[in-house]
């Protein structure tokens, strides 16, 4: 049965609602990845080369995540091309080679990401990179499905921090009132992981996160007149935790992935200074 007017026309919606979708998660990949990725789609053999023909490990992590860049790049250009094609009464079946090559690329890029480098230094980020293909392979419905999967992760992820830091800080008498200031911080950080930017209440949102973020980390331990070095080493530390859980929450706000492998090196980083306070109150009572 041949197809009608009317699946035509819903064909090319659905191929222009995917192209602008991946154009939009290819947007916001660049925004949080190291710098130097975004390399454009016609670029991509010389990209390939450069990576093919490296051999030093550190350069070849480089050239293979700018090869991931050239990929999405071409991938994004070859599905403009066949919305402006379907748009001029052109059908384009999903086994149509270019339709093809363009998964191709998505996922050929996937498997490098793993090289890439979130743009703090930190962890890679491989969800960001899997979004655009899982955009191109699967309905869209099935996408948001698993992004707002994600953003529930993700939010879970900073009560995850938030606990660790309240458990590593707040009974020390120089971390006292730090609780409220970091439920306050992870409160904004929630809402707005599930806040768009085009949505109307976005002002408020992100005022509120970086009011609260700002708050938290001009939070200054109080420390007794008797204090010595050690307390004063002891409290640097504390807030050196507190800096990085801000830094690190933030991240993950504004991308909206879990990032596991930093958050669980911070929580044990939280567990060893609790672990480390416990072990100085119970000399200081046996002296």
């Amino acid at each position: 049965m041949s197809p009608t007017f009317a699946d035509s026309i819903s064909a090319w919606r659905c191929l222009v609602a995917k192209k602008r979708l991946i154009e939009a998660l290819t947007r916001r990949l660049f925004n949080h990845v190291e710098h130097g990725l975004n390399v454009p789609g016609t670029r991509l053999e010389e990209a390939r080369r450069a990576f093919d023909t490296e051999v030093e490990p550190q350069r070849r992590r480089v050239k293979g995540a700018m090869l991931a860049g050239a990929l999405f790049n071409r991938a994004a250009d070859i599905f403009t091309k066949l919305v402006e094609l379907q748009s001029l009464g052109v059908a384009i079946a999903p086994d149509n080679h270019l339709m093809k090559e363009c998964g191709g690329h998505l996922q050929e890029a996937l498997s490098l990401g793993k090289l890439v480098l979130h743009r703090s230094g930190e962890e890679g980020i491989d969800e960001l990179w899997g979004e655009p293909f899982k955009a191109f392979a699967y309905p869209i419905e099935a996408f948001y499905n698993s992004r707002y999967i994600k953003i529930a992760e993700s939010m879970q992820t900073i009560d995850d921090l938030r606990d660790g830091l309240v458990g590593a800080l707040a009974d020390l008498p120089a971390f006292d009132g730090i609780a409220p200031l970091l439920s306050d911080f992870a409160r904004a950080a929630r809402d707005k992981c599930e806040t768009l930017r085009t949505d109307p209440d976005i002002f408020d949102i992100w005022t509120s996160f970086v009011v609260a973020g700002e708050r938290l980390v001009r939070f200054l331990p109080r420390l007794g007149a008797g204090a010595g070095d050690c307390d004063e080493d002891h409290a640097a530390r504390g807030m050196q935790l507190v800096v990085a859980g801000k830094d690190l929450v933030s991240y993950i706000t504004r991308a909206r992935v879990p990032m596991p492998k930093s958050a669980r090196e911070l929580v044990e980083r939280c567990t060893a200074y609790r672990n480390l306070s416990a072990i100085s109150r119970a000399r200081s009572v046996a002296e």
